[in-house]
């Protein structure tokens, strides 16, 4: 990828970051329940891809409107790296450093969506009390479980989607015959 790919890539992942780090304080601010609600979940993953489209258009624009596969996909892919691991950093520093008790709250009603989703799937009641009692002895904001997350959660799926956004949106040269 070229220097000025990888520079609009970067570029858009910090503006992803920043909007990211945005969400996070404001959620913080308003109802920190929400960090466990699904829409939100979904909004990051939209927001992303986003972006990352967003990346995309911007350096085919600029390497005049010819983008190969490896080059929309790297320029996606290192916009969502970017902006997610901005997010991992920030939820890392709020909740292990700034506020805790916070943590502790998200963790409980964590466990309360689990125990109800278990339930709905008609899983016994001493398989849940094992997942919950799992979930209580770890720090979910943990290093280990901010990497995990970033990866598992954000990077795999988002990838995924990324390979046909990048499919979608490339453009080869024109062939000469």
């Amino acid at each position: 990828m070229e220097k000025t790919l990888k520079s609009i890539a970067t570029n858009w992942g910090l503006l992803l970051g920043l909007l990211f780090t945005l969400l996070i304080v404001g959620i913080y601010s308003i109802n920190i329940e929400l960090f466990v609600s699904k829409i939100f979940g979904l909004s990051l993953y939209f927001i992303a891809i986003g972006f990352g489209m967003l990346a995309i258009a911007k350096a085919k624009q600029v390497s005049n409107n010819i983008l190969s596969f490896r080059d929309s996909f790297s320029c996606y892919f290192l916009t969502i790296f970017i902006g997610f691991s901005i997010y991992s950093l920030i939820s890392y520093i709020l909740f292990n450093i700034v506020d805790t008790d916070a943590a502790e709250l998200l963790k409980k009603k964590s466990m309360e969506l689990i125990a109800e989703t278990y339930s709905k799937m008609q899983m016994s009641q001493e398989e849940i009390n094992k997942s919950l009692n799992l979930i209580e002895s770890e720090n979910l904001y943990s290093i280990k479980n901010s990497l995990t997350s970033l990866a598992i959660k954000y990077l795999v799926p988002l990838s995924i989607i990324g390979l046909i956004v990048a499919a979608a949106m490339k453009k080869s040269k024109p062939s000469t015959e």
